[in-house]
């Protein structure tokens, strides 16, 4: 008995150049294939999808990518079309293309309701469908910013498809997802409170050309995304970035991003801090939340240290002037109990 899965794809097969239509309209018919540049649906003739039964057994629907060597059936257009994070949405939107009714089981057990946009559960249903940064996208876009060594724990994931939302700035026919580096956002006990989205460009290896590359979900105030465990003595910036850029040479000091000016300002100090450094970016938004976390750093009796950048911020150190020039930058402006340890 073959599963719905395998009903549906089998029913968008005996329909393939529809569905090809539908959500590949770049392409176009060429004989019994309809050709088009990608799963993506840019422009070419790299992927194309067999529209019937071949002599050679092929099945109508399944596709292969002859650029990349990826293959698969309709399914998987539909998904990277519509930029959906579970194979559930992809099965709804099959259901819906094919006319075809709910699954018989949905009224004796319906889907639990949609997580409200931009909430932590959202968040982390989200996170939930993301796979490890290490071998990805995600990882070369870091690398071309110099950024190389990364703790398989640290709190970067990755993913192909991520829905992105236009904005009135943004092209209206641009694509609805893009590949995308996500950073958890938790509070001091862990739990995951949002994600940070960096959508990426498979052709340059850099930010989408979109209008905002960078957005985050989720409750921010408060928390960030953590590169280690917590203690006496941590660093705290703006950016991931930032932060990942100065990890490149102190690799064993905890780390908190806040991902704005106003979020830095307002991180939660964990219980056993005592030494806060925090990673300038040239900018109005940095000095005025050095100024807050100053006035709260006093009251919380926390010693706070700023650290400078010779250009912009850490991340333009590190490309421009290399590791060596970075630490030794970075020593001069550490507290002395600190420098044999962290450097």
């Amino acid at each position: 008995m073959s599963s719905p899965a395998s009903d549906i794809s089998r029913r968008l097969g005996e329909n393939a150049e529809a569905v090809c239509r539908r959500y590949l309209s770049n392409g176009r018919r060429e004989g019994h294939y309809w050709m088009v540049g990608d799963i993506r649906n840019a422009p070419g003739r790299s992927l194309y999808v067999r529209l019937g039964a071949s002599g050679d057994g092929g099945s109508p629907g399944k596709w292969t990518d002859a650029a990349t060597g990826d293959h698969g059936d309709l399914l998987d257009i539909i998904a990277a079309s519509c930029g959906h994070a579970g194979f559930r949405e992809t099965l709804d939107e099959a259901r819906r293309f094919l006319s075809l009714p709910p699954p018989p089981e949905m009224p004796r057990n319906p889907r639990p309701p949609k997580a409200p946009t931009g909430s932590p559960e959202s968040a982390r249903r989200l996170l939930a469908a993301t796979k490890p940064l290490l071998g990805t996208l995600g990882a070369e876009y870091l690398r071309g910013r110099s950024i190389t060594e990364l703790c398989p724990d640290a709190p970067l994931r990755f993913h192909p498809h991520c829905y992105y939302r236009a904005s009135t700035d943004d092209d209206p026919v641009g694509r609805p997802a893009w590949p995308a580096m996500i950073a958890a956002v938790t509070d001091l006990a862990g739990s995951v409170t949002g994600v940070h989205r960096t959508w990426l460009d498979p052709e340059t290896k850099d930010k989408a050309p979109v209008a905002y590359p960078r957005r985050a979900m989720g409750h921010l105030l408060g928390n960030g995304v953590r590169f280690g465990i917590s203690g006496a003595v941590m660093a705290a910036g703006e950016g991931i970035e930032t932060l990942l850029s100065i990890r490149q040479v102190m690799p064993t000091l905890p780390m908190i991003a806040g991902l704005s000016g106003a979020h830095l300002a307002a991180i939660a100090f964990p219980d056993a801090l005592r030494r806060l450094y925090i990673a300038l970016d040239d900018d109005p938004a940095g000095m005025v939340a050095l100024s807050t976390l100053r006035e709260r750093a006093g009251v919380a009796g926390i010693e706070l240290i700023p650290l400078e950048p010779h250009n912009d911020d850490f991340n333009a150190d590190l490309r421009k002037l290399g590791r060596s020039a970075l630490a030794a930058s970075l020593s001069r402006q550490l507290a002395t109990a600190d420098r044999l340890q962290l450097l």
